[in-house]
């Protein structure tokens, strides 16, 4: 199981931090921004799927190895913020974005005041917030 655990941990955080980081950017300088932006909209539904997997494996393996004291840990209510991330960031932000792409036109005015703009900033804060909480269930002591 901890095998299993080391991979979980290394798809999912490594991959939070390799497209945020390092294959993003690289996109935005290679390609125009529409392209860039489909691929990297491609990569960031692949690592929320990603991360939806590793991470019940991991809460799992945490309830399982500890039992019910599993859930007392830091390491366990990380990734359950991490989940929560994910979750909003792929199942409730992802879909207003791809609805205001299709109607940019439009998308000056949307919920909050804002359109597309306010909406990517919300959902790269979120996953700015998803890494950092992978880098510290990553460097925790427990």
């Amino acid at each position: 199981m901890e095998n299993l655990c080391a991979v979980a941990r290394t798809l999912w955080i490594g991959g939070l931090w390799v497209i945020g980081i390092v294959v993003t950017p690289i996109l935005f300088s290679a390609l125009d921004h529409v392209s860039a932006g489909m691929v990297a909209g491609r990569l960031f539904q692949a690592i929320a799927w990603v991360g939806l997997v590793c991470g019940v494996i991991l809460l799992v393996s945490c309830v399982w190895r500890d039992g019910v004291r599993g859930m007392k840990g830091g390491g366990f209510w990380l990734l359950v913020a991490m989940l929560a991330c994910t979750i909003i960031n792929h199942f409730a932000v992802s879909p207003i974005i791809a609805n205001l792409k299709l109607h940019m036109n439009q998308a000056a005015e949307g919920l909050f005041g804002g359109g597309f703009a306010t909406w990517h900033t919300l959902s790269s804060l979120i996953y700015l917030l998803q890494s950092l909480l992978g880098l510290a269930y990553i460097l925790r002591k427990e």
